[in-house]
């Protein structure tokens, strides 16, 4: 069994660019349920299928699973809910921990998130310089929630 335990915060300038390239992410839902999401994920010539539990503080349970790249993309275009996330990825090492920061495209462009994986909730970390508030416990913020709600929808209606 996987667990996953990450924080999840906004983006305050864009010095993270100068620390790494950034990969094309595409990801579809199945099932974007919040007691469970099964994701299809593409990155680069890979796919992805990642189910995931719901999360509890900044912990849920998390398997994924390598499925060949054609299959995720047909996955993707036929039967994932729609809008599509669609994303760059930059990943930046810092103080010892892996930061992923994602620059959305699409309906969710001007988002950008970064997120850090921990051993456990109580781990202590030096954020870097470049990370603002923290937004873990906001579902706003959830993949699998920003297809029902796309960021380009936040500013209309002020969510």
């Amino acid at each position: 069994m996987g667990k996953e335990i990450e924080r999840k915060y906004l983006v305050r300038d864009d010095a993270y660019k100068r620390l790494a390239e950034g990969l094309l992410y595409r990801q579809g839902y199945l099932n974007s349920e919040k007691e469970r999401t099964v994701r299809v994920r593409t990155v680069g010539d890979k796919g992805f299928l990642t189910i995931k539990g719901v999360t509890v503080g900044a912990s849920r349970l998390e398997f994924e699973y390598e499925i060949p790249a054609i299959d995720a993309d047909d996955l993707l275009e036929k039967l994932c809910e729609r809008p599509l996330i669609e994303k760059k990825r930059h990943v930046i090492e810092h103080e010892g921990l892996k930061w992923e920061v994602d620059e959305f495209v699409g309906d969710n462009e001007g988002l950008i998130v970064a997120e850090v994986e921990l051993k456990s909730e109580a781990q202590r970390f030096e954020k870097p310089p470049w990370v603002g508030d923290e937004v873990t416990g906001d579902p706003r913020y959830f993949n699998s929630n920003l297809i029902k709600n796309p960021y380009k929808n936040w500013r209309k209606t002020g969510n």
